[in-house]
């Protein structure tokens, strides 16, 4: 049984989950305010911060990783996915370690972002100051759960044992 597999899951779900409750919010959101506009002269003062700075990111970037393991995201293949025998599977492990690669170097640099804006207390002044560290950090989150996939995927797939 495949233990980091199964939790990698779990995670996936959860982020996934959180993902589409920050689209579901952007979609109440936005349509409170075109309502509260039209019918009450009124805006949802929050709206637009909370959707630019927090739900956007997130709907983005959590949902990564999950949408990935299902096989939904579009693709220019410009080489045939199955190649024969040892330089088959070398091409696979490279496929999958390249995007690693970028994806974690995305999880450092965002990683470090967040952290500064976090310890610096960094703020969005509005009619809420906005903490900017926790609306940051979505995106290490989410790109360095899908960094963990494709290496998992990489290494610990059945099929793709040969090199390993």
């Amino acid at each position: 049984m495949d233990v980091l597999g199964n939790i990698l899951k779990k995670i996936e779900d959860t982020l996934h989950s959180a993902g589409c409750l920050a689209l579901a919010g952007v979609a109440v959101l936005i349509n409170a305010d075109i309502l509260l506009r039209l019918f009450a002269n009124r805006p949802v003062q929050i709206q637009f911060e909370l959707t630019e700075l927090y739900l956007m990111p997130a709907l983005a970037t959590l949902s990564l990783s999950r949408v990935f393991r299902e096989g939904g995201h579009l693709a220019v293949d410009f080489m045939p996915e199955n190649f024969p025998g040892l330089f088959g599977a070398l091409i696979v492990k490279i496929r999958l370690l390249l995007p690693a690669a970028f994806f974690a170097a995305v999880t450092y640099k965002s990683g470090q972002f967040a952290l500064e804006a976090i310890t610096h207390g960094e703020v969005e002044y509005g009619v809420i100051d906005w903490p900017l560290g926790w609306a940051y950090s979505v995106v290490p989150v989410g790109c360095g759960v899908l960094a963990l996939r494709l290496i998992h995927d990489a290494f610990l797939s059945k099929g793709l044992d040969s090199l390993g």
